[in-house]
């Protein structure tokens, strides 16, 4: 998936985890009710509790429906995390002291990976800290005679929450822009990997199906210095030394049965040392040769992956039993020099012979005539080939 896709996923799973989140604190009142019971909040009421409760049942029940209609949207991310802002803007106002909680809003924000989310959220958080501090100055400053007036505790405590807010601004900011990055980085690269694999598994494909029209094929890899039987189920790769072998495994194998007067040729041709150099820049290179058992057989080398220079990093080494092809082809070749009523060898192959000679000269004890019939053409026009073939 591109980024943008991925981001959108992530967003909803996300967006489930909050409305989660949303419905867990609807117990925040139950919980706060057993403080209120054991008098560890003395000016806290049981109704405070319940009104607690019921405005996040409210809250988690909304954001569940958003959730279902718009799963992805920013809108229904931004509503649980202001449902969680006015949860603590009321208990702020009623006394109920957990600092912590005004810091859990933009540190949600970042799990949605979004830079301007993230700035929203926590100038809206920190905007509502500023008056929720401002409402509850006077309260807090009567209880303490440490303030003089509302104004001095509203200072000293929107002071160190204004550090603690810059902090997280500027902390929770470098995570969501550094993050932002990565998973753009990752999500270019895990593209680069699915697409390699897709081609890979294409490639395979292929070979699998070349496997099966061919009598032998190997996987040459010169990067791992290997070979691989492609009908090998096993799959299992055999090294090559390059400074010290010749041939493959496979071509060890095949020279036992090649015809003595073509065996060199075979080597030469097979020789895996020099195979890059004479496949550079090529698609493939072929060659015939004949086995004493089975007859002409064709080799063929053909690049699989190479270099921008055009030098092959892996290679299909592929034999196929061409005799009946061999046999036709000589067929028609032979019928192409020889004349059908006769069987002598016709005008076509007089003249391939011709220049044969003309290019190696003919030896001191050969003769060639010409032989010619006056009017044949004349006899077949007028009385009929029987009459021009008895001539």
């Amino acid at each position: 998936r591109d980024y943008n896709k991925f981001i959108e996923n992530s967003r909803i799973k996300v967006n489930k985890y909050l409305n989660f989140v949303l419905w867990f604190f609807i117990l925040t009142g139950p919980l706060i009710a057993l403080g209120v019971y054991f008098d560890i909040y003395k000016d806290i009421s049981y109704y405070t509790c319940i009104v607690i409760s019921v405005v996040m049942f409210l809250m988690s029940g909304i954001h569940f429906l958003i959730l279902k209609k718009f799963p992805a949207s920013i809108t229904t991310s931004m509503f649980a995390l202001l449902a969680l802002d006015i949860l603590i803007v009321y208990m702020a106002l009623f006394h109920v002291k957990i600092y912590l909680t005004w810091f859990l809003v933009p540190l949600l924000a970042i799990l949605l990976v979004d830079k301007k989310l993230f700035i929203i959220s926590s100038v809206l958080n920190y905007a509502l800290m500023v008056m929720t501090t401002a409402l509850t100055a006077p309260y807090y400053a009567a209880m303490q005679t440490e303030y003089a007036t509302p104004k001095a505790y509203f200072l000293d405590v929107i002071g160190g929450f204004s550090i603690e807010s810059s902090i997280m601004l500027l902390s929770g900011f470098t995570i969501v822009h550094l993050t932002v990055n990565f998973l753009r980085d990752l999500t270019k690269q895990h593209l680069e990997i699915k697409k390699h694999e897709i081609e890979m598994q294409e490639k395979m494909r292929i070979l699998d199906s070349m496997a099966e029209i061919y009598d032998n094929v190997n996987l040459l890899d010169f990067n791992t210095s290997t070979e691989m039987s492609l009908r090998d189920k096993n799959q299992t790769k055999h090294g090559i030394d390059m400074t010290k072998q010749t041939h493959t495994l496979m071509n060890q194998k095949i020279k036992n049965k090649v015809m003595p007067d073509q065996l060199d040729d075979f080597l030469a041709f097979t020789d895996i040392k020099t195979v890059r150099s004479r496949l550079a820049q090529k698609k493939l290179i072929s060659a015939d040769f004949i086995d004493i058992v089975n007859g002409w057989f064709r080799a063929q080398y053909i690049t699989v992956d190479s270099t921008l220079d055009g030098i092959p990093n892996s290679i299909i080494y592929t034999t196929r039993n061409v005799d009946d092809e061999k046999r036709r082809e000589e067929q028609l070749i032979r019928l192409s020099l020889t004349d059908e009523l006769t069987r002598l060898y016709n005008r076509r192959c007089f003249e391939e012979d011709l220049k044969e000679f003309r290019k190696q000269g003919m030896k001191d004890n050969f003769v060639m005539f010409s032989i010619d019939v006056n009017g044949l053409k004349k006899v077949n026009d007028t009385l009929g080939h029987s009459a021009g073939d008895e001539l």
